[in-house]
């Protein structure tokens, strides 16, 4: 039996192999990162002090660029004085995996500094809020204003061009107006989930209702079927599968804003908790914070993933043949 190779045009893999990919996707990366943070002769442009020998400016464990602690211990072997020693170290901007790991735990069992600021779960709550509500009304919204558009060419012509205008815009550039009109609060924050994924949202959703096959509608229109009942029983069952991942897709969107969404106003949730860490220099919580995100990303994906598999079984049936 002739073996199929893995780069055939379309062609489905195996789940077997499906599963190896999944996994290597994130196993490549960390390997890299465990190569720059473990080998010595890779990417470590820093010296940990061991021993600070005779030089009076070093401290254990203080970390000091190559080119400094070569010179500094030339100097002090031509003086007759003991040098100092040291071991290869990366920046303290770049930590090792195992130190990040372990912030991913202690970030969680450390209270915070200053009594009254929030723990980390209630931060990431609290960002999990911002997200829900912004994308939450721009769905509202766009969903079906994309159906209108992608339904009625007199509704394209006269919504779409300016859509496509106004996404060019960056959202943040509407901060400083989003906390003159809805305060310092959350409310801007809201908004900038709301402007960054709505128009997006409006465009994406009228090309997927643009590609439902024409058939359908010429049949039902046939059939004596009026427009909105047209648009009722045959274009949003028909475009419910791919306008469900269009969801997901654009739900990540909202994500990419959080961070310039949450410094508008009063600095709140994860990027509060990221910013503060960064100011104490705890760059390993720092890296924590973010593959938390990462990680609620994911996860929540792959939950709406499973739903979608299940809601709309026949579509994975295709897929399969």
């Amino acid at each position: 039996m002739k073996k199929q190779s893995m780069f055939v045009i379309w062609k489905n893999l195996p789940p077997i192999q499906k599963r190896i990919l999944f996994t290597l996707s994130f196993v490549l990366p960390i390997l890299a990162w465990c190569i720059i943070s473990y080998v010595p002769f890779v990417w470590h442009p820093m010296v940990q002090i061991t021993e600070v020998g005779d030089v009076s400016f070093y401290k254990q464990d203080m970390l000091v660029q190559k080119e400094v602690f070569y010179r500094e211990n030339e100097r002090l072997v031509r003086q007759g004085l003991k040098p100092a020693k040291g071991e290869p170290a990366n920046p303290i901007y770049l930590p090792a995996p195992h130190t990040v790991a372990n912030s991913l735990v202690s970030s969680f069992e450390t209270p915070p500094r200053r009594p009254g600021e929030p723990w980390l779960h209630e931060s990431l709550m609290h960002s999990i809020s911002i997200i829900f509500w912004g994308f939450f009304l721009s769905s509202i919204f766009g969903v079906p204003l994309g159906i209108i558009c992608g339904t009625y060419k007199f509704f394209s012509n006269l919504i779409e061009p300016f859509i496509e205008y106004f996404r060019y815009l960056p959202a943040p550039v509407f901060g400083a107006l989003a906390v003159a009109v809805l305060g310092i609060n959350d409310g801007p924050k809201i908004a900038i989930i709301f402007i960054g994924t709505f128009f997006q949202q409006v465009l994406v959703i009228a090309n997927t209702t643009r590609k439902l096959d024409s058939s359908l509608i010429e049949a039902s229109q046939t059939l004596g079927a009026k427009r909105l009942t047209i648009v009722r029983t045959v274009v949003i069952p028909g475009i419910l599968p791919d306008l469900y991942r269009d969801m997901r897709i654009l739900l990540g969107w909202a994500w990419t804003y959080l961070i310039v969404a949450e410094v508008i106003g009063t600095s709140t949730g994860i990027s509060w908790f990221i910013n503060q860490q960064a100011k104490y220099r705890n760059f390993d919580q720092v890296f924590a914070a973010i593959i938390i995100i990462g990680i609620i990303g994911v996860v929540s994906d792959q939950i709406f993933a499973w739903i979608g598999r299940r809601m709309f079984h026949w579509e994975t049936h295709n897929e399969k043949r």
